[in-house]
């Protein structure tokens, strides 16, 4: 990625009030993560949203070993809908959540898809604070060509991960607008400015991550 868009890219997300930090690598983001935010939030209830590139950083093993967190899990095995929509809703009343976005556009909008929309909610309400890993090959043009990058790249490539589903995607590896009970793609959202200032901190990474 080109450092004079990384560069208007940072910038664009300053302006939309949203707390900005570049990292070239997923090692320098997790310092980040917890020498720059995390001590000083100090959060005590906290959740995540599914994201291989949170995920790649290694943060949630470091902060399940912090007796003082109260992690609030919403993914564990053997959950039932029930219990797994329970913790959803207890998610968006944790002081901190974690995730990544689907698209990033050099105007300093997120562009977000989910399948139940617990994710997208964590992102736009909920919790106190909310940090964002996002590889630099997230960027995105415009908000029209973020759309495109999720129906033909993220949202394949997740229904992929999940071979339990049954989307035609998976086959097609393209957006096919489908019918299936499955579908990825329920809930949209587009987050153009932070709300409250800097509620929404994000860490850009100089590394293709994700999907």
């Amino acid at each position: 990625m080109e450092q004079e868009i990384i560069h208007q890219t940072i910038k664009a997300l300053e302006r939309n009030h949203f707390e900005v930090y570049f990292a070239h690598d997923r090692q320098e983001a997790k310092n980040i993560f917890f020498q720059e935010i995390f001590d000083r939030i100090k959060p005590t209830t906290i959740s995540w949203g599914d994201s291989e590139t949170m995920k790649a950083t290694g943060i949630l093993s470091e902060i399940e070993q912090r007796p003082e967190c109260i992690l609030i899990r919403t993914f564990q095995e053997g959950y039932s809908r029930a219990q797994k929509t329970y913790w959803r809703r207890q998610a968006l009343l944790a002081d901190l959540f974690v995730t990544g976005t689907n698209a990033l556009t050099r105007q300093g909008q997120l562009v977000n898809v989910d399948m139940v929309g617990n994710r997208v909610s964590g992102i736009t309400f909920g919790p106190e604070h909310v940090v964002l890993f996002i590889g630099t090959n997230k960027i995105t043009d415009n908000i029209e060509q973020a759309i495109e990058r999720i129906r033909t790249t993220a949202a394949p490539l997740n229904a992929i991960r999940h071979p339990h589903l049954h989307t035609p995607c998976q086959t097609t590896k393209t957006c096919m607008n489908c019918q299936s009970a499955d579908r990825l793609c329920n809930t949209w959202s587009i987050t153009e400015k932070s709300f409250p200032p800097k509620r929404i901190k994000i860490i850009l990474i100089n590394e293709p991550l994700g999907l």
